[in-house]
């Protein structure tokens, strides 16, 4: 039985993931689920230049809790036990590390909402960082 992680890096949530990872439970291929909400430094996006860094820390955290809560509404429909922690930090090293300390046999990361060059430059950092195996899905 394996231990999946899905990180949820932007707003956009990761529906897509969660879906996945409730088939595998289906399955009998997944026993546990780690859900990491990765929230990365404000100050290095130019949005700052023009609205305060509280307005700006509001917002995301308010997406991030709607991505949230659509993520695990989809794991608690099919009845996948998981668990749920919040990281600060870089969103290819906390997906890392996180693979690494909560021992993930799988990372399973939705790129719905990311770009081209986004997806493939963060694969390509992961694969890197990490030796486990990760899964983009759309």
């Amino acid at each position: 039985m394996l231990k999946l992680l899905i990180p949820i890096i932007d707003r956009h949530g990761a529906q897509e993931a969660a879906r996945h990872g409730a088939f595998l439970f289906a399955e009998r291929c997944v026993s546990e689920v780690e859900i990491v909400e990765v929230l990365d430094d404000l100050g290095l996006d130019r949005s700052v230049a023009f609205h305060s860094i509280g307005a700006l820390r509001r917002l995301e955290k308010q997406a991030m809790q709607d991505a949230l809560l659509q993520t695990r509404a989809i794991l608690d429909d099919a009845g996948v036990p998981y668990t749920w922690k919040r990281v600060f930090g870089p969103p290819e090293r906390v997906i890392a590390s996180s693979a690494r300390l909560g021992h993930a046999d799988m990372v399973v990361l939705d790129a719905t909402g990311l770009g081209f060059l986004r997806k493939w430059s963060m694969l390509a950092r992961l694969r890197r960082l990490t030796r486990t195996p990760v899964t983009l899905v759309q």
